[in-house]
């Protein structure tokens, strides 16, 4: 009796390591947060992923700012921050830093960073900085079409800007005469992101009506 006891206890320890594993091996396949800075400091677009306060973000963007924009060019391009590390790309004037978990693969994140700057490139034929400021909205869209919960579920950069493209006709056919067609792009945002665009959140319709 004892044996089997022992036995039991034994296969339900080892269905909780399998179930412990798969969920470590899970949070370690997306990104926690991603932020657009640019060498002066400026936020060009922040989403975070994960659950975190407001005093958390301040302070995953503080030391952004500290940490990853002094760095030389020829230095490492990840910094370990405690339970989660930074893992930045430089392109032009824009650092794109994103938060992933230890465990998660470096040159992964790496290489899915660069798939989102050819998606972006492909839209905005070569982005710049002032494209993500004036059209933030466009830059969302296309995160949120590559990236479910921070991970990676299209790759395919025609198969991302086909859908946007096909989301913006219907925003067209759908609009009518004299209302803010970039008011219904707000319905995929979140009350911090159109804060960021200068909107009101939840305000459609005409602008008379606002």
């Amino acid at each position: 009796q004892h044996y089997y006891l022992r036995h039991y206890s034994s296969l339900i320890m080892t269905e909780f390591d399998r179930a412990a594993i798969k969920s470590k091996a899970s949070a370690a396949c997306g990104w926690n947060f991603i932020v657009l800075m640019s060498r002066q400091g400026k936020i060009r677009l922040s989403e975070f992923f994960s659950s975190y306060t407001e005093s958390q973000k301040k302070r995953i963007l503080r030391d952004i700012s500290a940490d990853v924009l002094p760095r030389q060019a020829k230095m490492c391009n990840i910094i370990e921050k405690g339970e989660y590390k930074f893992i930045y790309r430089r392109y032009a004037s824009l650092y794109f830093v994103v938060g992933a978990p230890v465990e998660m693969n470096e040159l992964i994140v790496l290489e899915q960073i660069h798939l989102f700057v050819e998606a972006l490139d492909g839209y905005f034929n070569s982005v710049c900085e002032l494209d993500l400021v004036f059209s933030l909205h466009k830059s969302l869209m296309i995160l949120f079409e590559m990236f479910i919960a921070g991970m990676l579920c299209e790759s395919n950069r025609r198969e991302v800007l086909q859908q946007i493209v096909e989301a913006e006709e219907m925003v067209e056919e759908m609009s009518k005469a004299g209302e803010d067609t970039s008011s219904q792009l707000d319905d995929g945002l979140s009350f911090q992101e159109q804060f960021q665009l200068g909107r009101k959140p939840g305000a459609r319709g005409p602008r008379g009506n606002r």
